[in-house]
């Protein structure tokens, strides 16, 4: 029954079920590779994964470029779709509470007893603020990347016992990624199935997405969903930094799957092939906001396009890939781009697609990392530069023996006590959130390995400076 799925104030503010569908102009595959391509060339995307849709048609589901390992990609290639999985999560859930085994209201413990927090107002969590993101949980309060390192769902729920709330349940919407992972451990223990299981019996194999499934960690990733980093706008092929995904980015699929994916979201749970993963309401419940964020819903955002369009999107990064989904309900368009390199090129293809079936012109973006990487590379070679020439003149520098010698000396540490700390600055800017150390260099590579650089300058010139006041060279100083 319906009442079992949504509250009366969900059903009053939920989105209509089918909005009417306004003519767009034509758009076709070969329009979609044509934009793919122009994309591919300005940006150097190694290869992407681009899914189109209208209504119950496939536009185009084809792969573009190639793997980290040269081979090529297609509409069947696995890839990693990141924190588009939560969209997946929440329908899991959604699903269980159509059958009547939960309620979106009911607090978390009543079905999953293990959960428990070190705050007693962990036990008002309701199952959906999990999935609004309003739970209260945080990356302030909970250090998910880098606390104890956990290999299942289960672990992920045990992990949370020594952890607080950062704000009462349902008051304060923040992105927190053990959200999604928590109400993936609720589906498998409501439904007595592994959450890979439940997937693929409530979603993949009703839409006939046979390519689809989820994993725990980057360890299980396929060499199809890897990825690259980008070093002077060159991608650098590279390992997903270790991190548990499994409910919040761990879904791994292809074009072809996620286009009937897209396809079963604009039509009201009803796939290509007429089976249906949901009923429309609770479809319509998945992409309405909660009234903390205004935006946020049950694994999706809302928002408009540039044109002022309705549109209902969820984007996700890895560190080596990123993914991008995005429904037009006014025109019943679904997009869908997984792309093996980092920095958001999947949502910067996914807006490129989104203007070509809007019939504008694409958004401009010029990407300044080739010059700022440059710069900051120049600036390492300079580093390097000034610490072989203090390095050479430490006995100079040591017989001259300048005022607050000591004090100078301890200014040399300064790069290095930030290169040690550096996550912990990258967290406070990012407005708290938990940043393991090797994540930062994986997001600014070239800053990275400047400041490294600068760091063992620094620590270089201070242990010769050392040595050369500690030898006491008085005032002769030394030639050169």
């Amino acid at each position: 029954m319906l009442s079992v799925i949504l509250s009366a104030a969900v059903l009053a503010t939920a989105a209509p079920v089918a909005p009417p569908v306004v003519d767009p102009p034509a758009v076709d595959a070969a329009a979609v590779t044509a934009v793919v391509e122009e994309h591919r060339e300005r940006t150097g995307l190694p290869g992407a994964a681009v899914a189109v849709t209208r209504g119950d048609t496939v536009v185009q589901a084809a792969g573009y470029g190639h793997t980290p390992d040269g081979e090529p990609i297609s509409a069947h290639t696995p890839m990693a779709v990141a924190s588009v999985s939560k969209s997946f999560t929440a329908l899991a859930v959604v699903q269980l509470a159509e059958r009547g085994r939960l309620r979106l209201d009911d607090p978390v413990r009543a079905h999953l007893p293990e959960f428990e927090m070190a705050d007693p107002r962990a036990a008002d969590i309701t199952v959906r603020q999990l999935l609004d993101q309003t739970s209260g949980l945080s990356d302030t309060t909970h250090r998910s990347f880098t606390g104890p390192g956990v290999r299942t769902l289960r672990e992920a729920v045990a992990a949370m016992r020594g952890s607080t709330l950062a704000a009462d349940p349902g008051t304060r919407w923040e992105y927190h990624n053990p959200n999604s992972q928590l109400a993936a451990r609720l589906v498998e223990v409501v439904a007595g199935l592994p959450f890979d299981e439940q997937l693929r019996r409530g979603v993949f194999a009703p839409l006939g997405m046979r390519d689809s499934r989820t994993v725990n960690t980057d360890r299980d990733l396929p060499p199809t969903a890897r990825g690259h980093v980008r070093v002077l706008g060159v991608p650098v092929a590279a390992p997903e930094p270790p991190a548990f995904g499994n409910g919040s980015g761990g879904v791994l699929s292809t074009a072809h799957d996620l286009a009937a994916w897209l396809i079963a979201q604009n039509n009201g749970g009803r796939g290509p092939g007429g089976a249906s993963i949901a009923t429309p309401e609770s479809i319509a419940a998945t992409h309405t906001p909660s009234g903390v964020s205004d935006s946020y819903a049950l694994g999706w955002s809302v928002g408009v396009t540039d044109s002022g369009a309705p549109l209902v999107e969820h984007g996700g990064d890895l560190f080596t890939s990123t993914a991008y989904q995005a429904l037009l309900p006014g025109s019943g368009h679904g997009i869908a781009v997984t792309a093996n390199a980092a920095a958001g090129a999947a949502r910067e293809l996914g807006a490129r697609l989104v203007a070509l079936v809007e019939g504008r012109q694409p958004p401009s973006s010029g990407d300044p990392g080739p010059i700022v990487d440059a710069v900051l590379l120049g600036l390492a070679a300079g580093a390097a530069g000034l610490a072989v020439r203090g390095v050479l003149r430490a006995r100079r520098w040591a017989a001259r023996r300048p005022r607050w010698t000591a004090a100078r000396l301890l200014l040399l540490l300064l790069p290095l006590v930030l290169a040690v700390t550096l996550h912990r600055v990258v967290g406070f800017l990012y407005r708290g959130r938990d940043v393991a150390w090797l994540q930062v260099a994986y997001l600014f590579p070239a800053f990275v390995l400047a400041l490294l650089v600068t760091a063992a300058g620094g620590v270089a010139v201070l242990t010769a400076r050392g040595a050369a006041l500690a030898r006491g060279t008085g005032g002769r100083p030394a030639a050169g």
